[in-house]
């Protein structure tokens, strides 16, 4: 190797970092911080969403349902709304952080009861149809698997100002509010919106 090629090497080698990996180092981190800010995915480990969602499936989260954080931080930039009842949404565990998928059952100021995995509502069964493995969320239906039971009752609890109650859909196998306690409305990481993909079925997409 001559002193010439010796010396060209360096330069080329900063110019391709010039070139390529400035630009490269950029979009990867655009990527990360609209993963962190706009959008991202779940994938579920258990089945205490059952029928809704099933072990495996992996899920579309909205991170701009309730508001739009400073990437990789928890400063909110704009809220944008507060969960809902039915809502599915990621949060971490008040008990130990584990980061869990779950359905919002009820919000500040709900009176809950829950017997035989039914819940009610300040007073109102939650029943649909008249069927005990159907709730309704205001115009959302949601199926139930009371197959293992209900689980745990709630005898009338009212749920303070800015906390919510996390309930799993299979109700009788859900380690869910009834375990860990009531989440911080704040603490919500983001709305589940879509499966894109289920075991069996491949690539799908189920608005949830």
């Amino acid at each position: 190797m001559t002193a010439a090629t010796a010396e060209t090497q360096p330069k080329s080698l900063v110019h391709w970092l010039k070139k390529e990996a400035l630009p490269m180092a950029v979009m990867l981190g655009l990527l990360l911080a609209a993963r962190d800010t706009l959008a991202n995915h779940y994938q579920v480990p258990s089945g205490s969403m059952e029928p809704t969602l099933m072990p495996g499936d992996r899920v579309v989260v909205d991170m701009r349902a309730y508001g739009v954080r400073l990437p990789f931080t928890n400063k909110e930039l704009l809220h944008t709304g507060e969960p809902r009842r039915g809502d599915v949404v990621v949060f971490n565990s008040p008990l130990d952080g584990t980061r869990l998928i779950k359905r919002v059952a009820a919000v500040g100021g709900d009176r809950v009861s829950l017997h035989g995995g039914q819940l009610s509502i300040n007073g109102q069964p939650l029943r649909g149809n008249g069927s005990g493995e159907v709730e309704e969320f205001g115009s959302r239906t949601v199926s139930l698997n009371l197959g293992d039971g209900g689980g745990p009752d709630i005898d009338g609890i009212t749920i303070p100002a800015g906390k919510l109650l996390m309930l799993g859909d299979h109700r009788g196998n859900s380690a869910d509010g009834r375990y860990f306690g009531l989440v911080n409305a704040s603490e919500v990481y983001g709305k589940g919106a879509w499966v894109y993909y289920r075991r069996g079925d491949g690539f799908t997409w189920k608005s949830l």
